[in-house]
């Protein structure tokens, strides 16, 4: 009951949010005039403000989860789509669709991304899995120096063939351009997440090892690349549509985790919600902190990613096991 209530409160605030968010922006719309039937008010909601707050909600719901499952199958909590190359390499994906294909629609753009988000994923598995570290931390630190070699050769390409402005849409991440008809690709977020949920003991069970794996019958390779190509497919479907968002996926389920512990059935809902919920929660402080401007989201979760990161770090390097016996009287397990 108590970890079911923490779940149904953070579906209550996330209700709540949302309904207020609808009614947040530069114009003026309100209930009243959405019931009297004012045409106006009624074209902004439909074409803007609702697709905006579902891009929102799949956005966090679904780089929340990507983490999560990264997180899981790289027994390192310090990994993300951020951390992991992943990112990059969807941005490089969608560098490539607008110099080999410059009339590609959307979902063209999306296949390049998809490929290269999954290969530097998996390109990025395979090195730390063959580097033995003695300290987690310089994993998600080679993974961020592998993303930087990978924006590195990107923002070289973009200068040489003077693409940077075309790609400077995906190299920010914000809601402001989420009308309708341009957003619909996020909901391939939605489709994947339930795929995590119901392959999650699988992932838990390849959390523990090879060695594990076999034992319990599982085939290790195939559920470790199977999890990294929907949180790799995840990430990319969100970048294509409102570009680079960091953070997310490595604060949100390592906050989660502090209250509920690290078996992933039993935090995926509770990630999601939550990470619903601090997208929201940005998008809103950016749209009225300077209003009637707006700031793009990257720069509110940069800010407040890089506070909480920092805070994370020195957490877990000095309290990790205080923070694993939490979760056990949670009702969560961990390692």
């Amino acid at each position: 009951m108590r970890r079911w209530g923490i779940t149904g409160i953070l579906c209550l605030l996330l209700l709540v949010l949302s309904a207020v968010s609808l009614f947040v922006g530069v114009i003026d719309i309100d209930p009243a005039g959405l019931l009297a039937g004012d045409t106006r008010q009624i074209r902004i909601f439909i074409l803007s403000r609702l697709p905006r707050l579902l891009a929102i909600l799949c956005t966090g719901t679904g780089m929340s989860v990507a983490g999560l499952i990264m997180q899981q199958l790289c027994m390192n909590k310090f990994v993300s789509p951020t951390t992991g190359a992943t990112i990059s390499s969807a941005q490089f994906g969608i560098l490539l669709a607008l110099l080999f294909m410059p009339g590609s629609t959307l979902w063209g753009r999306a296949l390049f991304a998809f490929i290269c988000a999954i290969a530097g994923t998996w390109i990025f598995v395979w090195f730390i899995q063959r580097v033995q570290f003695k300290d987690v931390v310089m994993v998600p630190l080679v993974g961020i120096m592998f993303g930087n070699i990978i924006g590195g050769v990107t923002n070289f390409l973009a200068y040489q063939y003077e693409m940077t402005q075309a790609l400077s849409s995906w190299l920010v991440g914000h809601f402001s351009l989420v009308v309708k008809g341009n957003y619909e690709l996020v909901y391939l977020a939605l489709p994947l997440v339930v795929l995590a949920f119901v392959y999650a003991n699988h992932f838990n069970i390849v959390g523990m090892g090879k060695e594990f794996s076999s034992n319990l019958g599982v085939n290790y390779n195939l559920v470790l690349l199977a999890g990294l190509t929907i949180a790799a497919m995840i990430t990319a479907s969100v970048v294509v549509v409102v570009g680079s968002i960091s953070y997310i996926g490595l604060i949100v389920p390592n906050v989660v985790a502090m209250f509920k512990g690290d078996k992933i059935r039993g935090t995926l809902v509770d990630t999601a919600l939550f990470g619903a919920i601090f997208v929201l929660v940005c998008d809103m402080v950016g749209r009225v902190v300077i209003a009637p401007y707006e700031l793009p989201i990257e720069l509110i979760i940069g800010i407040l990613g890089s506070i909480l990161f920092v805070g994370l770090l020195l957490y877990r390097l000095n309290h990790g096991r205080k923070a694993i016996r939490i979760g056990e009287r949670r009702g969560g397990t961990q390692r």
